[in-house]
């Protein structure tokens, strides 16, 4: 797949953690959506611990969902309610979704092991049970898509090239 193919989805939902990626790997994307003429919605702009209403319009509003996981993504309970929204979408045939593997393994993020599940663990511990039982339906689900698994800066240029 490349990011030219993408824009016959319609717009695009960014999922992913924080700065760890939003210099590095998402700017690399925005280049080629903006490019492309891709529509997206990244929620740079929005405030952490604000209600997530509109960002949850926002994915409404779009037809795919990319979902980066990285070895911090667990650690944010912003990143993982989305997820749960995510899945519900995607079963409900509103939304497609594709996991992109950012240096962690498939299997760590869908058994939460690994660095990838010391973080999920972690965040577990301040959380409630419910809320963890989501968690991990949603991480299982997405996980067990088809998606991309980006180990290094090489495989950059496969996804972004035309």
């Amino acid at each position: 797949m490349t990011i030219s193919s993408l824009s016959n989805f319609g717009s695009v939902f960014l999922n992913y953690r924080g700065d760890q990626l939003r210099y590095g790997f998402v700017s690399h994307l925005i280049d080629a959506f903006e490019r492309y003429g891709i529509m997206f919605f990244i929620d740079k702009d929005e405030q952490r611990g604000r209600d997530l209403t509109n960002l949850f319009l926002r994915m409404k509003e779009s037809n795919i969902a990319l979902v980066i996981f990285s070895s911090r993504y667990a650690e944010s309970s912003w990143c993982m309610d989305e997820l749960v929204k995510i899945k519900k979408r995607v079963d409900k045939g509103k939304l497609e979704v594709i996991p992109i593997f950012y240096k962690v393994r498939a299997r760590d993020v869908r058994g939460q092991t690994g660095k990838f599940g010391d973080k999920f663990w972690a965040l577990a511990k301040v959380s409630s049970g419910d809320q963890i039982k989501k968690w991990k339906d949603a991480l299982e689900c997405i996980s067990n898509k088809m998606g991309l698994s980006l180990r290094d800066k090489r495989y950059y240029s496969f996804l972004l090239c035309s």
